[in-house]
């Protein structure tokens, strides 16, 4: 256990440094970019000490899986968790029982599931619209020239509040694609700000591979998983 302590500090700490240096290498503070611990296949015993360790929030993928690890978690042990897998319409509503923010709203309908959710139970659900930067036919989100009327559509939800975009970055050792699906969902959100006359302040992008030009192009959240869990003992629920 003792052992386990420590390499998960060493890993968060080793994730912080290097947000550091990216953000002071564009001109940010550090403090502006929050780290979620995504924590897919790994144990509540894992993620409880990356959380002691320091990250800022949870993230998971699967509603199942997050509802077994939520059973298990202390009631003590205060952390933001963070929907950021492709979230089916049929599980919205357990989804508002174990979230408190979706990052991944990738449709209309999805988005007026969750709202009408919500006003059922009285809440104001924070969401991210998904978008699909990389225009990669393998993954979820809004295609980039849909982005700014899907968020006039869902900014008028009145039980979602709409803090920003969230993607994937494409899976390629190109550094310029890379670089370029962020640079662009940045500029979706400032493109959808000054259209709607919204404040959307939120970018979550960057994963493991590629979290450093995320922060650059002014990522707030960056999702790690493999850069800060032990491989060698997923959880099994």
């Amino acid at each position: 256990m003792v052992g386990l302590v420590a390499d998960m500090k060493d890993r968060v700490n080793a994730v912080r440094e290097r947000i550091a240096l990216a953000a002071q290498k564009a001109g940010r503070k550090p403090h502006e970019v929050r780290l979620v611990a995504v924590s897919k296949g790994r144990s509540v015993e894992e993620m409880i000490e990356v959380v002691r360790a320091g990250v800022d929030a949870i993230g998971e993928n699967r509603v199942q899986e997050a509802a077994q690890k939520r059973a298990l978690w202390p009631a003590s042990m205060a952390v933001p968790w963070h929907m950021v897998g492709h979230l089916q319409r049929n599980k919205a509503s357990k989804a508002l029982d174990l979230f408190d923010i979706i990052q991944s709203v990738d449709s209309i309908p999805l988005a007026y599931v969750l709202s009408c959710l919500a006003a059922r139970r009285g809440k104001i659900l924070p969401i991210l619209l998904e978008v699909n930067a990389s225009r990669e036919g393998s993954k979820y989100g809004f295609p980039p020239e849909e982005a700014v009327n899907a968020a006039e559509a869902i900014a008028e939800l009145s039980n979602l509040s709409l803090l920003g975009l969230m993607t994937i970055g494409p899976l390629t050792d190109d550094r310029v694609q890379v670089r370029s699906a962020f640079e662009l969902l940045r500029e979706l959100r400032d493109k959808i700000n000054e259209t709607l006359k919204l404040n959307l302040s939120e970018l979550s992008m960057g994963m493991s591979d590629d979290f450093e030009m995320a922060v650059e192009e002014g990522s707030t959240m960056v999702r790690i998983g493999r850069a800060i869990f032990d491989l060698k003992r997923p959880f099994e629920g």
